[in-house]
C-alpha cells in the first residue's frame, strides 16, 4: 500500500505549492516554555476514533501537561475554516487554534489570511509537493474512500458503486458527513462520479451528485453514519476513509461483523492538511502540537489508527516502523486503482458538490 499511495501522491499533486517564505521551527526548549504559559490549546473536529486522535491527544497533554480545549469533534473541513473567521477577534474558548482539513481547503484559507506560517523540525521530511512554501499548511495523513458493511444486515457485499443502487440496499446507505461542508462527503460524492467520469474535476462533482440523486430515490439515508449508526442498524452501509472504516472495524470487535470494502472504480485517495490559525489565542500551543504530530511518535500514532502518515516514506527509509503495524494495513493490491485529484480537480469538483447538492439531490444530510 505504501509504495501505490505515495508514488500516487508524488505524481497527482505536483505543483501545489510556490512562492519563499520563513517561519522556521523556533528552540523547542523555548516553544516548551511559552506554550506551558499560555497553558491550553484549542483544537476542532478530532473525533477520538478518528486517526487515533483519542491517543494523540491524550499523549500530547501526558507529555506536557497542556490542556487541550476541544471544539465539535463532529465538524466538517468547511466548519472549521468558518469557525476561524467567526472568531478573528475572539480569544476564548471558541476560538481554534489549529485546523485539520481536507486538502483543498488549506490553500482557500491561506489566500483568505487565516493561516499563520509555521514550519515543524521535521519539515524536510514532508515531501515538498503536499505543503505549502511558506509554511501556512502541510499535509498530514491520507487514504482512500471505501464502504464499511454491517454484514449481520447486509448478506451481499457491495464491491463497486453502481451495486450501492440495487434494490436489495434499500434505505442502507449513509455519508460520513454533509457534503455541502465536509470534506469527507465531498470527496465520497466525487469518487463516485468518478467510476463514470474518469477525466475528473467539475465533470466528476456533477457525475457524482447525479449518482448520488438516484442514490436518493430510496437507498439513501440523510444520517451522518458512524461506528454507533452502524451497529444499530440505521446506517448498514457507510462510505468514509478506509481508516475511520478499519479502526471501527477494530472497536466493534465482531458485534456487529463489519466489511471494509475498496470499490473497483473511482478509487479517490485524499491528503489532509493542518494549519495554525492566523487569530490563534495560544500560538505557542499550536506550534508545539504541530511539533507533536509530526514527530516520529505522532506520525506512528496517525499510522496505529489506519491513517497513512505524510512522513511515511522518511519513517519507512529509517526503519522506525514497526512490524506489527504494516501488518494491520490492508493489501496493496486493494489500492492499485487509487487516484489522488490535483488541487484544480478539487476545488472545481468541491465547487460543484457543495454548491449543487440542495438543488439536485435535495438531501438534508444530518
Amino acid at each position: 500500500m505504501k509504495n501505490v499511495l505515495s508514488r500516487t501522491l508524488s505524481i497527482s499533486i505536483l505543483a501545489l505549492c510556490a512562492s519563499t517564505g520563513a517561519a522556521f521551527s523556533q528552540s523547542m526548549d523555548k516553544l516548551v516554555a511559552d506554550a506551558k504559559a499560555e497553558g491550553q490549546l484549542t483544537v476542532i473536529a478530532l473525533p477520538h476514533d478518528w486517526c487515533n486522535y483519542g491517543e494523540m491527544l491524550s499523549t500530547f497533554k501526558a507529555k506536557y501537561g497542556i490542556q487541550i480545549n476541544e471544539l465539535n469533534p463532529d465538524a466538517g473541513s468547511g466548519d472549521e475554516v468558518e469557525a476561524i473567521k467567526a472568531n478573528k477577534g475572539n480569544k476564548g474558548p471558541q476560538a481554534p487554534d489549529v485546523i485539520d482539513v481536507g486538502l483543498s481547503f488549506g490553500p482557500t484559507a491561506k489566500s483568505e489570511g487565516l493561516l499563520q506560517p509555521y514550519k515543524v523540525s521535521t519539515w524536510e521530511t514532508i515531501p515538498t509537493e503536499a505543503k505549502d512554501a511558506d509554511g501556512h499548511w502541510y499535509g498530514d495523513y491520507y487514504g482512500v474512500l471505501a464502504f464499511q458493511v454491517n454484514k449481520d444486515l447486509v448478506k451481499n457485499v457491495p464491491k463497486d458503486w453502481a451495486d450501492l443502487l440495487k434494490p436489495e440496499y434499500a434505505n442502507a446507505v449513509a455519508l460520513a458527513g454533509d457534503p455541502r461542508t465536509s470534506n469527507q462527503a465531498i470527496q465520497a460524492v466525487y469518487a463516485a462520479g468518478l467510476s463514470t467520469a474518469p477525466a475528473g474535476g467539475a465533470a466528476a462533482g456533477k457525475a457524482g451528485l447525479e449518482f448520488f440523486k438516484k442514490l436518493n430515490a430510496g437507498n439513501f439515508v440523510p444520517v451522518i453514519g458512524k461506528a454507533a449508526s452502524i451497529a444499530q442498524g440505521s446506517t448498514p452501509i457507510v462510505i468514509r476513509w478506509d481508516y475511520n472504516a478499519l479502526a471501527d472495524r477494530d472497536k466493534l470487535a465482531g458485534n456487529p461483523p463489519t466489511e471494509v470494502v475498496v470499490p473497483k472504480t473511482g478509487v479517490v485517495a485524499g491528503v489532509y492538511v493542518q494549519g495554525i490559525s492566523a487569530y490563534a489565542p495560544h500560538p505557542n500551543a499550536a506550534k508545539l502540537w504541530m511539533e507533536h504530530l509530526y514527530s516520529d511518535e505522532g506520525q506512528l500514532l496517525w499510522l496505529k489508527g489506519y491513517c497513512h502518515p505524510i512522513r511515511f516514506n522518511d519513517l519507512a527509509a529509517k526503519g522506525k516502523i514497526p512490524k506489527e503495524l504494516l501488518d494491520k494495513l490492508p493489501p496493496a493490491e486493494a489500492y492499485k486503482a487509487a487516484v489522488f485529484p490535483t488541487l484544480d480537480q478539487q476545488n472545481a469538483s468541491k465547487a460543484v458538490i457543495a454548491g449543487e447538492w440542495d438543488k439536485i439531490v435535495g438531501a438534508n444530510v444530518k
